[in-house]
């Protein structure tokens, strides 16, 4: 009977241990949050996917804050400054890139991307590269029979085939179309502004707002990206809108995601990071957030994929050349958009 008693007690002392380290280790596991744009977190986003996934791996909550876009996010930091609440930001593009780092809200990553599958040479020590793109007048072909093929064609069109497009104050969408248009025109811009200005339907502070005026039938034209119609082929099994090819090449957008300082003390944010260059994170977003992968994924990409407008020429500004001029190109904008 002692000896029954004995290996009761040992056993009881053994299960307090084990609960006691489980409840150590559940303590040390902190949350994590994230403040990316509205399209990720939504349903049919890529959040719900990696959230689940991540929790799954980290033993933590993964907590979404999501603002309009990507330039409201880098707005929202601004604002919030050191308490801000997020350990990471998931959104920006690398047009911000410079910008960001110079409020000094982030930390380096101290990671290897050199196997990214971006296009371009990526060696930025504070920003890591997670889907890649590029914009495009995403049109109705069952109001559209004739797309433009160029951006001149574009901005000389039809007026009353009018488009939805995204604020460049708020929008990296709408800050990459003013830039997509300044890299082709340099200082003749305004007088494109211009043109375009007779084409534009309304101006929204995201890329959602436009894309669901779009699809509602509000407007035959979008702002959106040469993979946007991927969607549309693969959930919904329709054709129907498609991205208009242009001869003189597509601006592209990179977005990054960034460890804030806040977010360097917390062990679990530095593994978010690492989780989204990794398979289980890139696998989620072609098909969700329908934009390329970054870095390898762990299955082939949908073959929709490769019947998609594939730009001949990739248009692109310096983070270092945006955040010098930005200001000034977007009063140039503004000023021709209120006459």
């Amino acid at each position: 009977m002692f000896q029954t008693r004995r290996e009761a007690l040992r056993k009881s002392i053994l299960l307090i241990i084990l609960l006691s380290g489980a409840a150590i280790s559940h303590a040390q596991a902190k949350d994590v949050t994230v403040y990316t744009y509205e399209s990720f977190t939504a349903e049919w986003g890529p959040g719900p996917q990696v959230e689940k996934a991540f929790e799954a791996k980290c033993g933590c909550d993964v907590t979404f804050v999501s603002a309009a876009d990507g330039v409201a996010l880098l707005n929202r930091l601004r604002l919030e400054g050191e308490n801000t609440d997020a350990d990471l930001i998931l959104g920006i593009d690398q047009n911000l890139i410079a910008e960001a780092k110079d409020e000094g809200f982030f930390a380096p990553h101290g990671m290897d991307i050199e196997a990214g599958l971006v296009p371009v040479e990526w060696n930025d020590d504070t920003f890591v590269p997670y889907d890649y793109g590029y914009f495009a007048i995403v049109y109705d072909t069952q109001k559209i029979e004739t797309p433009p093929s160029s951006m001149e064609e574009f901005l000389n069109g039809d007026a009353s085939n009018k488009i939805a497009i995204q604020d460049p104050r708020t929008s990296t969408p709408g800050l990459g179309l003013m830039l997509w248009i300044k890299k082709l025109y340099g200082d003749d811009a305004p007088e494109a502004y211009a043109k375009l200005s007779d084409r534009i339907l309304t101006i929204t502070p995201g890329w959602s707002e436009a894309y669901g005026l779009f699809t509602d039938g509000e407007a035959p034209m979008v702002l959106s990206y040469t993979t946007s119609p991927a969607y549309h082929m693969i959930a919904e099994d329709n054709d129907r809108y498609q991205a208009a090819a242009f001869s003189e090449g597509h601006y592209m957008q990179i977005e990054v995601a960034g460890l804030t300082k806040k977010g360097a003390e917390n062990p679990q944010a530095k593994e978010f990071l690492s989780f989204v260059v990794s398979p289980a994170f890139q696998d989620i977003i072609p098909e969700t957030n329908w934009m390329l992968p970054a870095a390898p994924m762990s299955k082939p990409l949908n073959p929709v994929f490769d019947e998609l407008v594939q730009p001949k020429t990739a248009l692109l500004y310096s983070s270092e050349e945006v955040a010098l001029k930005r200001k000034d190109w977007v009063d140039e904008w503004l000023d021709v958009m209120s006459r």
